[in-house]
């Protein structure tokens, strides 16, 4: 190989060590990228973590991607994610009406959203359809109050410690166990005696 060669050949290598591309497929935890007029192979993508804990979140076709090559070789890229494009633009960005500059944000393709606000430490989850807690013990939610808007299903024991405040009827279906004096306008529910009572089919007089 001449000079002029070899110089051509290494300016292939250098130009080759970082490039930007497309995403144009993706298989389990390899993609291929298309930059310029060229398409690679499968190569392996960055996560954050790939040891005893692990993370999971494949490129999308279309992303916008950076290759990272050994030796300026192509057959031998690693991608690191992810830059943003006029097709897929920062979904907190200057041209977005909720702009925000501290604000980490995450928009998913079914559009919902999961954000981080550390100017009002709010954290604002939205545009999901379900949400799943599961734990093989305890379940702990700390908070002064709390707001259900919808329905609250319990299919298991409730436990109430501190009272309870109840607007609007009550449908109750089952057995009543008055353990801890159970009082209703003055009245002990359970233990408490009829006054005026008379045989046959009288009524009684009320409680007391």
């Amino acid at each position: 190989m001449n000079n002029a060669a070899a110089i051509a050949e290494l300016t292939r290598r250098i130009d080759n060590l970082l490039r930007i591309g497309t995403v144009a497929e993706v298989k389990g935890d390899s993609c291929r990228v298309k930059t310029g007029e060229l398409l690679t192979q499968f190569r392996p993508f960055f996560t954050r973590r790939a040891g005893t804990a692990k993370t999971s979140w494949r490129p999308t076709v279309g992303e916008q991607v950076m290759l990272l090559s050994l030796s300026g070789d192509l057959t031998n890229a690693y991608i690191l994610p992810a830059l943003y494009s006029d097709e897929n633009p920062e979904p907190d960005g200057n041209n977005n009406n909720n702009n925000n500059n501290n604000r980490e944000r995450t928009v998913y393709p079914d559009g919902a959203v999961i954000e981080y606000d550390p100017d009002t430490s709010a954290l604002t989850v939205k545009g999901i359809k379900t949400a799943t807690v599961q734990a093989s013990e305890l379940v702990t939610i700390d908070c002064p109050n709390s707001v259900f808007t919808g329905n609250l299903q319990v299919k298991k024991k409730l436990t109430v410690d501190q009272g309870a405040k109840v607007t609007g009827a009550i449908e109750h279906n089952g057995k009543i166990t008055n353990s801890g004096g159970i009082n209703i306008d003055g009245i002990n529910f359970g233990t408490h005696k009829h006054r005026d009572v008379q045989g046959g089919t009288g009524t009684s007089g009320g409680p007391q």
